[in-house]
């Protein structure tokens, strides 16, 4: 069969800037991921709930952990990164978020290629998931 449709199998430039920004902050998320999970289980930082205590919790809903560790849902785990449980949400977060920056980086050149639409699209997903991970949106729970 032959491609009759006459669109090149080449990423865009912009799809290669988004591709690689997606690998660097997914390796950085990853190596934060590594280092905090040592830290944790190294006993470096003492974590919230210790160790010998995690079983208890395991079988719980999340509103009933919550309630029984006395713990804040959303944002409150920031105060908390003083405990080692909980620094390794930095990894998790970076990773969940890293979709922001991607979409940012592509923005410049999508308005300099004058792509109003794909430009106006990605600053949309931009604000879209900042105001969702700010917890400004929130569904369900």
């Amino acid at each position: 069969m032959s491609d009759k449709s006459g669109a090149s199998l080449e990423p865009s430039p912009e799809q290669v800037r988004y591709a690689a920004v997606l690998e660097k902050g997914m390796y950085f998320g990853l190596l934060c991921l590594f280092v905090t999970f040592a830290i944790y289980v190294s006993g470096i930082m003492s974590p919230y709930i210790p160790h010998d205590e995690l079983a208890q919790h395991w079988q719980k809903s999340v509103h009933q952990y919550l309630a029984d560790t006395e713990i804040q849902a959303g944002w409150s785990w920031l105060g908390m990164l003083g405990y080692g449980d909980f620094v390794n949400f930095i990894g998790v977060v970076i990773l969940a978020g890293v979709t922001i920056p991607c979409y940012l980086s592509i923005i410049p050149m999508l308005l300099k290629k004058r792509d109003m639409i794909y430009a106006t699209l990605a600053l949309l997903e931009v604000i879209v998931l900042t105001a969702a991970a700010s917890g400004i949106i929130q569904v369900g729970h």
